[in-house]
């Protein structure tokens, strides 16, 4: 029981940063196009999520981007050993974003944004070999965030606000490996929390240099959940007093980590712009989970993950075709956080190499369509999960991990 809480807790935790352990970089059309760069590029309303600070340079006075994109995931696990193999049946995830910044005066723009950075849906094949660490996941996190970009100089600007975080995750799993009710039913439980709400803030900085050389900076702090009186329901439990399940809830407090971002651009040969992006993500930490269950019953304990910081490295390229028409291309490599013994399947991601490309259609002089498509490609990984016990015996969880996933997404930008 306290496993299950576990992993549950985590879960809803990487709902509302990294999305069931792969990260979920689809903040923007353009920027996705480019690598999903976007730290010290100026070219839409965008750069709410990515450097605030910017904002104040758009050239028009109101600026509005929104968009959305479908995610379709592939994961494979198989364990050679004993011949098993399962795949994972994940719906089509749909992660939007929405951006508008107005432009007071000539040194304050305001802004507010609303995404969805990290949500997903991770369906497991019914009672497969892993089912006692994860049947399925159902995540979502909406952040919400109120803007302010000031320049200071002709070459400074800054820029941030407070970030409100609302979530809810939905997780089933059988509770161990055998127990089944009298009908031979899989003995599991789901785990149901909504409505987990927490602050956090932003903070950021852009140096123009030259005409065509930007650099630009953007940090995130830690932010701190609190998921309270989440439920947790058993079904298929054997009427037996040595299996004394009943429905019952739990507490968690645990820091999520920070992020900094550094970007620069590069404007060449007129119509030609190019992009980088270093992103770290401060995992070290997450060391563990304290947990505190209602039930009596079940004692409060603490939970190892032991994550590390992770990077990514991030390119990106843009050519203004035509009047109409604007290229985009990219590529980033992303780290994983996990270490060895921590490889779990409701998190089933290694390190990615992710390419992709983008178009923009300019229809006038204010409106324009935006597409992106994303593939991205896990390292394969013999891995497993050391920190499952049953009878008091640890009982790790081992096999080869495939994974994949394409992302196609469309927005629109507004300018007037």
């Amino acid at each position: 029981m306290k496993k299950l809480l576990l992993l549950t807790v985590f879960t809803l935790a990487t709902a509302v940063t990294y999305a069931g352990g792969y990260r979920v970089s689809l903040q923007g059309q353009r920027a996705l196009g480019m690598g999903h760069t976007g730290v010290a590029v100026v070219n839409s309303a965008e750069l709410g999520f990515f450097n605030p600070s910017g904002l104040v340079y758009l050239e028009n006075k109101l600026n509005i981007s929104a968009g959305v994109s479908a995610v379709f995931s592939d994961t494979v696990w198989q364990n050679d050993e004993f011949g098993q193999m399962a795949r994972t049946d994940s719906p089509v995830g749909t992660p939007f974003y929405l951006y508008a910044s107005y432009k007071v005066t000539d040194w304050l723009a305001l802004g507010l944004s609303a995404y969805t950075p990290y949500g997903s849906s991770v369906a497991w094949e019914d009672d497969w070999a892993g089912s006692h660490l994860v049947n399925n996941i159902e995540l979502q996190a909406i952040y919400v965030q109120a803007l302010a970009s000031v320049k200071l100089s002709k070459y400074l600007s800054v820029g941030g606000g407070p970030i409100y975080v609302n979530g809810s995750v939905n997780f089933n799993r059988n509770l161990n490996r055998t127990l089944t009710d009298i009908d031979g039913n899989r003995s599991n439980v789901t785990v149901d929390a909504s409505g987990v709400a927490a602050w956090g803030w932003s903070a950021g900085a852009m140096f123009t240099a030259t005409e065509k050389l930007r650099v630009g900076f953007n940090y995130r702090s830690e932010i701190i959940i609190e998921a309270e009186d989440g439920d947790a329901i058993f079904n298929n439990i054997p009427n037996s007093p040595l299996t004394p399940f009943a429905n019952t809830n739990f507490d968690a407090s645990l820091p999520l980590p920070a992020e900094l971002a550094v970007g620069l651009s590069y404007q060449f040969l007129d119509k030609w712009l190019f992009a980088f992006d270093y992103n770290q993500t401060l995992w070290s930490v997450y060391e563990s989970l304290d947990l505190d269950f209602e039930n009596p019953g079940i004692p409060d304990s603490e939970n190892a993950r032991n994550y590390k910081n992770s990077s990514v490295y991030r390119f990106g390229l843009q050519f203004e075709a035509t009047d109409r028409f604007t290229l985009r291309g990219g590529y980033y490599f992303d780290e994983s956080p996990v270490q060895s013994g921590y490889f779990a399947p409701e998190t089933p991601r290694n390190d990615s190499n992710n390419f992709t490309g983008g178009i923009s259609f300019n229809v006038n002089d204010r409106f324009a369509i935006d597409a992106a498509v994303l593939y991205s490609r896990f390292d394969e990984i013999e891995a497993s999960y050391d920190f499952y016990f049953e009878n008091g015996q640890a009982a790790p969880f081992e096999g080869i991990y495939k994974n994949s996933a394409i992302t196609l997404g469309l927005g629109v930008s507004y300018k007037l």
